[in-house]
């Protein structure tokens, strides 16, 4: 969810640089969008979305949520390139880490969402396309999502 729509479209493409492939609006209430963001044609499994909801109180971590959002890049290069392109427009993040047996960059957006870039270097299933008119060059753009961290109470 974001409670700014404007500044969600901006710092989805532009600073992470995927395609605004749908904006409609939410179907439970009409008057917010429903924005969906994706790889080059908006292939299955590349796909986020955000509901616009105005006046929606910051982001807080804790638990029966959604704790992290992992999104696919090819390779150790791309992670390096991403941690300079994330500091370059002043984007909180952590260090490149090992996950699970994968490198990692952790980092979060204007509202606080936590987010995670994965090298997909070694999946087992092919990544999308990044966007070709994206700011972003397309060898290092993201590929899809990776991951969807849940926190809870109770396992």
């Amino acid at each position: 969810m974001t409670a700014q729509a404007a500044r969600n479209v901006a710092f989805y493409t532009q600073v992470l640089g995927m395609r605004l492939v749908k904006k409609t609006v939410n179907q439970d209430d009409p008057s917010s969008y429903h924005l969906f963001y994706a790889d080059e044609i908006g292939r299955p499994g590349t796909d986020l979305t955000f509901f616009d909801i105005p006046y929606l109180a910051p982001n807080r971590p804790g638990t029966r949520s959604i704790s992290r959002t992992g999104l696919r890049v090819r390779g150790r290069e791309a992670l390096a390139y991403w941690q300079e392109r994330l500091a370059e427009h002043g984007v909180t993040q952590g260090t490149i880490q090992m996950e699970a047996g994968r490198a990692v960059l952790p980092f979060q957006d204007f509202e606080g969402q936590r987010l995670v870039l994965v090298d997909d270097t070694d999946a087992a299933l092919p990544g999308g396309t990044p966007w070709e008119h994206s700011p972003v060059p397309v060898e290092m753009g993201i590929r899809g999502l990776a991951s969807v961290t849940l926190t809870v109470a109770d396992p």
